[in-house]
């Protein structure tokens, strides 16, 4: 028995905003859309009657077709469009069924849906993003001088604060909406006929020609280059329908848009990710230093409290790459509509929204209820007895007995210390009595992590100015 995919396996996109708009009913919308946009344009630019035009408008409604049934069909002609135009124009008025995709061919309906369909699903993805860059903010702001280890290769490295990661989220989320606000302010329209040369447009709305017809050679060019002039003010009109960008040629096998609209949502889910791993590192419960306000539960152990939402984004960053490889491998499409890279991008394309849509989704949500431990920062932040600050001694022992011999001098007073499980600062007052040089250095000032956080805060700062 049939059943619509339900998002059992697909948390990520569950419930989503981008799960509705993706669905196959709001594909389906967006292909009638497409066709009722069609003839209405050629309406606008009087090559078929107004009446046509408000007909088709009035029956491309979703809930009037059988969706499963026209994916069945699909099969004969390798695209859903096909059986679709036999409904349709058998669903509409006697008079308006000529003016039905009357000069399209299936790549312009199908295409002009997709970007129908991430022009909506993004608008829902942007939302999400705006959110999750404002509680970020929030964090960032509220955190400026919280303490905590910075750490290069899973390693301790020097003082860093949280305001100055949750500021980096913030760079990482505002780049993706600048880069999807782009994207969707630039997804084309798609008409181009047979081969993209929208010669049947201008097929169907000529006249018939009597054999003594333009018998004039200069009046054939000038009444050709009309034709062709209203021809390009058809595309226009009909991007103008859709509310969709004016395409410059027809892009059959010129997939931009497709690669664009790909990379940014690859580019989208990475910088989400960013974060999630972020909190997944940081929630471990020997770190402890953030953890999400609503964790997941365990069907195991009752004690977990399992940080859903990072892990939900983390998955989707890992897909999300391989399908957008997947789309730019399409870019090498031959002739002038391809066989099989074109089918090769509708499932990888709807996917990529999916995946984004719920992590976008999931990404407010996460900065919304993430909840920072400054006290488990502190203490972490003591676990290397003073190394973590061995970078700022190193620069104040080199100005003393320069460089090669500080960090001999450190190099063994960490072995030692490490050794000895002792605190750094007690072996470096026998350093400094080894060391005249080194003499009147105030090693409390120097081995304190919580004064060697550099420009964190003015970078902060910076960070949060950008709007």
């Amino acid at each position: 028995m049939y059943e619509s995919d339900a998002g059992l396996l697909a948390p990520g996109r569950a419930g989503s905003p981008a799960e509705a708009t993706t669905g196959d009913n709001a594909f389906l919308q967006a292909m009638l859309d497409a066709e009722a946009a069609l003839t209405r344009a050629q309406s606008a630019c009087g090559l078929a009657p107004a009446e046509a035009g408000r007909a088709v408008t009035e029956t491309a409604d979703a809930g009037r077709f059988d969706v499963r049934d026209l994916a069945l069909r699909a099969r004969s002609g390798g695209n859903p469009v096909i059986p679709l135009v036999v409904d349709l124009m058998a669903a509409v008025p006697e008079d308006a069924r000529p003016y039905v995709h009357r000069g399209a061919t299936s790549q312009d309906i199908l295409d002009t849906a997709a970007m129908l369909v991430a022009s909506r699903t993004l608008a829902t993805v942007l939302d999400d993003l705006e959110r999750a860059a404002g509680e970020v903010a929030r964090h960032a702001a509220t955190h400026r001088d919280t303490q905590m280890a910075g750490r290069t290769l899973t390693q301790h490295a020097v003082p860093t604060t949280f305001g100055l990661k949750a500021a980096g989220w913030r760079a990482l989320i505002l780049d993706a909406r600048d880069r999807l606000t782009a994207v969707r302010a630039s997804l084309p329209a798609q008409l181009g006929g047979a081969a993209g040369t929208l010669a049947a447009f201008s097929a169907f709305s000529a006249p018939a020609a009597s054999p003594t017809a333009r018998e004039d050679t200069e009046e054939q060019e000038e009444t050709d280059g009309q034709e062709e002039v209203d021809l390009l003010a058809l595309v226009a009109a009909y991007a103008r329908e859709l509310g969709l960008a004016e395409p410059l040629l027809p892009w059959h096998t010129l997939r931009t848009p497709i690669a664009d609209l790909a990379g940014a949502l690859a580019f989208t889910a990475g910088a989400l990710g960013k974060m999630a791993a972020d909190v997944l590192t940081l929630s471990r419960t020997e770190i402890g230093e953030v953890e999400e306000e609503e964790g997941g539960d365990s069907s195991a152990l009752p004690h977990k409290s399992n940080p859903v939402h990072a892990t939900l984004i983390a998955a989707a960053a890992r897909r999300a790459p391989g399908l957008a490889a997947t789309l730019y491998g399409s870019l090498a499409a031959e002739d002038e509509r391809p066989a099989g890279a074109w089918h090769a991008e509708w499932e990888p394309l709807r996917d990529l929204l999916r995946l984004v849509g719920g992590a976008a989704r999931d990404g407010a949500a996460l900065a919304a209820g993430l909840r920072v431990v400054p006290y488990a920062m502190r203490e972490n932040l003591q676990l290397t007895d003073g190394l973590i600050v061995s970078e700022r001694l190193a620069a104040a022992f080199a100005d003393r007995i320069g460089r090669a011999r500080a960090r001999e001098v450190l190099a063994a007073a960490a072995e030692r210390a490490h050794s000895e499980t002792t605190d750094l600062s007690d072996v470096l007052f026998d350093v400094l009595r080894e060391e005249p040089e080194l003499a009147g250095l105030d090693l409390a000032e120097l081995t304190d992590p919580t004064r060697y956080t550099g420009s964190a805060g003015p970078l902060t700062d910076r960070a949060l100015e950008r709007r």
